[in-house]
Order: structure tokens, then C-alpha cells, then sequence
């Protein structure tokens, strides 16, 4: 890689341009699975490695359903909601696992999907995420160029294309792997407050249970107890 440095920005901004979905061109009308991931290759192919690479399969989608990180379709019929959180899910899961997106997404499908009493709609969430994304662009652009010239610095070997490529990937990688370990943590920490909610629902549950049992078909039910 012979890059000069007044081409740089050129040339990385090429390199990590990326396919998006502008929030405009969701349909709004619902659509079924072979028309879900014909849309969504339509605009996300950009990102394929290889043309071999697929964006969103059937058995993708599938299984997203399975494992509760998306809603079942309506009648085979997905939502404009769908396709927000299959375009959410089509970028977590490259970095983090399954069940970690499955934490990230649960309260947002809990407390806004479908749910015309939400403060927000999905499509407001995803609009405002779209905008800021724009914005983050050039940070990462920008982080691109540092780490760049950082691994252009003098050290045994710089003269040696292979090792400053090298370096150039190895610091990348460091920072990809510091920036997952802390959305890890993150999500962690969503996991375990999303579990304490859950098990004061249940015990909140079980006492109004409690108060409402007789206590005279208790003793029926049960004659040696005092």
C-alpha cells in the first residue's frame, strides 16, 4: 500500500464508504421476505466484500425471529418497524454476537414497536441515528487518517512496505478491538438491569398473588400446616 499523504483522506474515504438506507426510502407499505432482502441487498451491497458475500438471507432473517431479536412478520408481511430493525441488525451483527444484540434491541422493540403510545416512533429513532451517523463519519474518517500516520513513524522496519502495512492493520485492529470490549461492557450492563427489572416484576408478581390467596382454602389444601 504506497499511499501519498496528499492523497490520503482521498483515498480512505473511498476505502470505508459504506452502502446506507436513508430513512426516506424505506417502504412504508409492508413487504414479504423475498422482497425484504432484495430491498435491502439493493441498497446495502456496497459493503460485500466479495459478490459471493449476501447482505440479508431468508434463513438470516429466520432465525433473527427465533431468537427474539426481531418480531414475527404479520401474515408473512414485514413492517416498515421490520425493516428499521433488520437494518440495525444487519451492522450489530459484525461486531457483536446474537444475544448481545438481542439485549441491545429488547426494550426497544418492548417500548416502541408497534406502539402508537411510544413518545417516539421507530422511524423517529432510526431518522435521528441516520443524522448522527453522518456526523461520525469523518470522526472515523479522521481516526483513519491518525492511525495512519502513526504507523508511518520511524521503527525497525518502517522502510519494509509489508511491516508498515503491518503496523498500519495491527493498530486498526487494536482499536476495533478496545471499541468492542467497551460496547461489551455496555451491553452487560443493559443485560443485568434488564434482568433486576424482570426479577422485581416476578416478585412484584408472586406478592400480588400472595394477597390475593385465601388463606382458609390454604388450610383445606394443605391441614397440617399451622
Amino acid at each position: 500500500m504506497d499511499i501519498q499523504k496528499e492523497s490520503l483522506k482521498k483515498q480512505i474515504r473511498e476505502w470505508i464508504k459504506l452502502g446506507y438506507i436513508v430513512p426516506e426510502d424505506i417502504p412504508a407499505i409492508e413487504l414479504y421476505m423475498d422482497q425484504v432482502t432484495t430491498f435491502m441487498d439493493k441498497h446495502l451491497s456496497k459493503n460485500k466484500r466479495t459478490d459471493e458475500d449476501k447482505t440479508l438471507t431468508k434463513t438470516m432473517i429466520n432465525n433473527y425471529t427465533k431468537n427474539d431479536v426481531l418480531p414475527p412478520p404479520n401474515k408473512k408481511r414485514y413492517s416498515k418497524e421490520h425493516i428499521i430493525l433488520l437494518i440495525y441488525i444487519y451492522y450489530l451483527k459484525n461486531v457483536v454476537s446474537i444475544s448481545d444484540i438481542q439485549t441491545m434491541l429488547s426494550p426497544l422493540i418492548e417500548n416502541f414497536y408497534d406502539n402508537p403510545k411510544a413518545k417516539y416512533s421507530l422511524e423517529d429513532i432510526y431518522s435521528s441515528m441516520y443524522e448522527l451517523v453522518k456526523y461520525q463519519y469523518f470522526n472515523v474518517e479522521n481516526s483513519v487518517v491518525k492511525t495512519f500516520e502513526l504507523s508511518e513513524k520511524d521503527f525497525p522496519g518502517s522502510e519494509d512496505a509489508y511491516l508498515k502495512n503491518l503496523t498500519f492493520l495491527s493498530l486498526l485492529g487494536y482499536d476495533i478491538f478496545m471499541k468492542k470490549k467497551l460496547m461489551e461492557h455496555i451491553i452487560d450492563d443493559m443485560a443485568a438491569e434488564q434482568k433486576a427489572k424482570e426479577e422485581a416484576a416476578n416478585a412484584a408478581k408472586e406478592a400480588r398473588k400472595d394477597v390475593k390467596r385465601d388463606p382458609k382454602k390454604e388450610q383445606k389444601r394443605d391441614p397440617k400446616r399451622k
